[in-house]
C-alpha cells in the first residue's frame, strides 16, 4: 500500500516523498540503482568493492578529512630552516688565491668565496721551446701554486688551506700571443684576431690542506668581428689592453667585438668558476656556507 502526500489543493507536494509498505523509511525517487540490478547489466556501482578491486584499501573517514583539511596559508611549501635562518659561523680551512689579478679576485667573490690571502707567485712566463699553449697554461698554473703553498706554509693561518692557481694565454693556432705591455704589440694582437677565431686556454691548480694536487685545462673558442679602423684605434686608445692576454678585455670594452663564444665566458676573464667551485666543493670547502648567511 502507498500513500502519497498531497500538496495544496490536492496534487502532489513539491519534494514530497512516498510512503512504501512494509518499510519504515520513506523511499526517495528516483531509487538509486541496487547492485544486483548493476551486476545484471555488466555495471558495478560507483565506489563498490568491484571498482576499487580486491587489494585496494579503504581510507577511513578520518583519513580522508585530515588529507582534505585546508593547507595553512601562511605555512612554508618546504619549511626547512636553513632556507629562511642565518646559519651559524663555523670554522673552514683558509684559502690562498696565488694572483695579484683583481679579475680573478673578483670572479672568486662572485661565487661566495673570500679567499683569505693573496700571494702572487712570481714565476717565468716564457714558454718553452716548441711548447704548446696548453701545456704551457697547464706548466704555469702548477708552479704558480708550488710557489703560493711554499709561501703559506711559512704562516700559520695559512700552512694548512686550499691554495688556487691559474694561467691564461690566447693563441692562433700553436701560436700564443703575449700579454701587451706596449701599444705595438696590442694593435699586433688585435690584427691577428681580427674577423678570426681564436682560442683561450686556463690552466687551474688548486692544492689541498693534504697537499693532494687538483688539475683542469679549459678551453674556449671565440671569434672577433673584422674590426675597422675606428674600432682598432679607439680600443688602443682606451689603454684598457695593457697587461691582458691577446692584448684585450673580454669583460671590458673588446666584449663588442666578439660574436661567437664556445666555452666559459669566466675561464677567458681569468678564472674558470665552474670547474673551480666543483673542486673545492668535492674537497670538503664549505663553497656554499657564504651563500646561506647572504
Amino acid at each position: 500500500m502507498r500513500r502519497r502526500f498531497a500538496g495544496v489543493g490536492g496534487g502532489p507536494r513539491e519534494g514530497a516523498v512516498e510512503l512504501v509498505h512494509g518499510h519504515g523509511c520513506p523511499s526517495l525517487a528516483p531509487r538509486r540503482r541496487s547492485s544486483r540490478a548493476c551486476s545484471q547489466r555488466g555495471a558495478f556501482p560507483v565506489g563498490s568493492a568491484a571498482t576499487r578491486g580486491p587489494t585496494a584499501p579503504v581510507r577511513a573517514p578520518a583519513a580522508r578529512a585530515r588529507h582534505s583539511a585546508p593547507r595553512d596559508a601562511g605555512a612554508a611549501e618546504h619549511p626547512l630552516p636553513f632556507f629562511s635562518e642565518k646559519q651559524p659561523e663555523r670554522w673552514r680551512p683558509s684559502l690562498v688565491l696565488a694572483s695579484g689579478s683583481p679579475r680573478r679576485l673578483a670572479l672568486l667573490q662572485q661565487a661566495g668565496i673570500e679567499p683569505d690571502a693573496l700571494l702572487p707567485a712570481d714565476v717565468d712566463e716564457t714558454p718553452l721551446r716548441a711548447e704548446s699553449p696548453r701545456s704551457l697554461v697547464k706548466r704555469l698554473a702548477r708552479a704558480k701554486a708550488e710557489v703560493a703553498r711554499a709561501a703559506a706554509r711559512n704562516r700559520d693561518e695559512l700552512k694548512d688551506g686550499f691554495i688556487v692557481a691559474a694561467d691564461t694565454v690566447v693563441a692562433v693556432g700553436r701560436r700564443i700571443l703575449p700579454k701587451a705591455e706596449v701599444v705595438d704589440e696590442a694593435a699586433a694582437c688585435l690584427r691577428l684576431l681580427s674577423g678570426r677565431t681564436h682560442r683561450v686556454y686556463t690552466g687551474l691548480c688548486i692544492i689541498t690542506p693534504k697537499d693532494g694536487v687538483r688539475e683542469r685545462l679549459v678551453e674556449t673558442r671565440l671569434r672577433f668581428k673584422r674590426l675597422s679602423r675606428d674600432d682598432m684605434e679607439g680600443y688602443l686608445a682606451s689603454g684598457e689592453w695593457r697587461g691582458k692576454a691577446g692584448g684585450y678585455a673580454i669583460q671590458g670594452l673588446a666584449g663588442s667585438f666578439v660574436v661567437k663564444l664556445v666555452g666559459s665566458y669566466t675561464s677567458v676573464v681569468g678564472l674558470p668558476l665552474h670547474e673551480t667551485v666543483a673542486i673545492l666543493d668535492g674537497e670538503g670547502f664549505p663553497v656554499r656556507l657564504a651563500w646561506l648567511n647572504a
